[in-house]
């Protein structure tokens, strides 16, 4: 595909919605508020059979209406049987790339085959673009761009998605929303009809505005290119996959959802391994893996200490670890002396580092940069933050707040969470060392001020100290493969 296709597709100058409705609930209103919603500044045009205005946009029935040679990007709500008529009348415009969200095509059976090889023969003599078709919508955060038929519009970040499914666009967005951590651009492809998985990842491996590469597939049409384009984009920027299909059953499902023939999964995950692919067993892990790329240093060797200022937490950690490719790596004699001149004697000197209650003021801040910037330790995963403010969040809600110096241990407690959490990330910057941060608040109540600090640090808040190590242990096995050729 070519570059300009792709600009018109993620930066285009004007959108047109083709098939623009006057009811809400119809996916010719939804893609146009959305484009207006999410701020695009660029010019917004629209096309229906009823004329009109839509959300203050003038709506006129033929593209003969519409400027030459200024829009960019036609966003498609039309019935597949009128859409090579429409697509033909888009180009006579200059209009460079197209996104269907029409279905009845490749997953339509026979007659939606034959459709949909019409439709790339014919985006291919047009020299067009054509994402989809039976997609989403493409979303992209530098151009202020949410071209799609359901929400969210995410935070603006470094990770770009491609998606053989829509609602998993949706589902990645989701996660953005609530970690913070946010994304440069995202695509459904549909049923990928003449716009492969393959051709999205080589255009997010030029993409200056895009850091790591997130992909939901169910199908793999070409094995073997596949696996090379695949393994020349792992070798520019990281590439987190999740994979439908895995299962007969899941085989099947895929079938009837994109028309998609779902391959063998032994042979894709040795595929994976080969090309440097780092393959997330399930959606919330393909995303804190892709957000821990984003966000944290890659580790320079599987050296892991524990930091936790309860026991039980930090067991469960060490036993993660232990199943891992990482280490929990023994307590330096001179990290055990430093660490023993601010804690008191019932701390668990060893690894992990347990301070059993003992902190004071300024102990974790002091103690995290102590093991963060110690030559043997690779990484960091810190448990343990925002118990404090959980109990001022108890105080605030009783009878007895504000008074009885309630308000003021409160206010403390949530500044010392956030102050904790601040400084993780400053020893992780300091250092260039991964520090990652866990607690349960992070889903079961985010306003916390821990994990809230640490979303305001622009790194994501693990719901468990398992799922920090495995995206850790993802990120070394990812820096394994790019040293040695193995372990992806």
């Amino acid at each position: 595909m070519n570059a300009e296709g792709f600009r018109a597709l993620f930066e285009p100058r004007a959108v047109l919605v083709a098939g623009v409705s006057t009811h809400p609930g119809k996916f010719g209103f939804v893609s146009l508020h959305n484009i207006l919603a999410s701020g695009y500044a660029g010019g917004v045009y629209g096309t229906s059979r009823e004329v009109g205005e839509v959300l203050g946009i003038p709506i006129v029935a033929s593209l003969d209406d519409l400027p030459d040679g200024v829009i960019d990007l036609v966003f498609v709500c039309t019935p597949a049987a009128a859409n090579a008529e429409l697509l033909r009348a888009c180009a006579g415009k200059g209009i460079r790339a197209a996104f269907l969200a029409s279905a009845g095509y490749g997953e339509a059976g026979e007659e939606g085959e034959a459709l949909q090889a019409e439709l790339v023969a014919l985006a291919e003599d047009l020299g067009m673009l054509v994402a989809g078709p039976n997609g989403q919508g493409v979303v992209s955060t530098p151009a202020q761009l949410c071209a799609q038929i359901v929400a969210p519009y995410p935070p603006a970040g470094g990770i770009a998605i491609a998606s053989q499914s829509g609602n998993f666009i949706s589902s990645f967005m989701n996660y953005a929303v609530q970690t913070g951590v946010g994304v440069s651009r995202a695509v459904s492809a549909g049923n990928a009809a003449q716009v492969s998985i393959p051709d999205y990842l080589e255009f997010f491996a030029s993409d200056p505005v895009t850091t790591v590469i997130l992909a939901y597939v169910e199908g793999v049409p070409d094995g073997r290119a596949f696996y090379e384009r695949t393994r020349a984009v792992a070798a520019v920027k990281p590439v987190v996959l999740v994979k439908g299909g895995a299962t007969a059953g899941g085989q099947r499902a895929a079938a009837s959802h994109t028309g998609s023939l779902a391959s063998d999964d032994r042979v894709f995950d040795g595929m994976c391994r080969q090309a440097g692919i780092t393959r997330a067993a399930t959606i919330e892990e393909a995303f804190e893996v892709a957000a821990t790329f984003a966000t944290q240093p890659l580790p320079r060797g599987n050296r892991v200490v524990v930091l936790t200022t309860a026991g039980g937490w930090g067991v469960v950690a060490a036993d993660a670890i232990t199943r891992s490719s990482l280490i929990l790596t023994p307590l330096p004699e001179d990290l055990r002396a430093a660490l023993d001149g601010r804690l008191p004697p019932r701390w668990s000197r060893n690894n992990p580092v347990d301070l059993a209650g003992a902190e004071t003021r300024d102990t974790i801040p002091e103690v995290i940069d102590l093991i963060v910037g110690h030559p043997e330790v690779d990484a960091v995963v810190y448990l343990g933050l925002g118990i404090q403010s959980n109990q001022a969040a108890l105080m605030r809600s009783g009878p007895f707040y504000p008074d009885h110096g309630l308000e003021r241990i409160v206010s403390y407690h949530e500044r010392q969470d956030a102050r904790f959490a601040q400084a993780a990330a400053d020893a992780s910057q300091r250092y260039a060392k991964p520090v990652l941060t866990a607690t349960e608040l992070a889903v079961t109540h985010p306003d916390n001020a821990g994990p809230a600090a640490v979303r305001a640090s622009g790194r994501i808040c693990y719901p468990t100290a398992n799922r920090a190590v495995t995206a850790l242990d993802h990120l070394w096995r990812h820096v394994r493969h790019r040293q040695h050729g193995t372990g992806a």
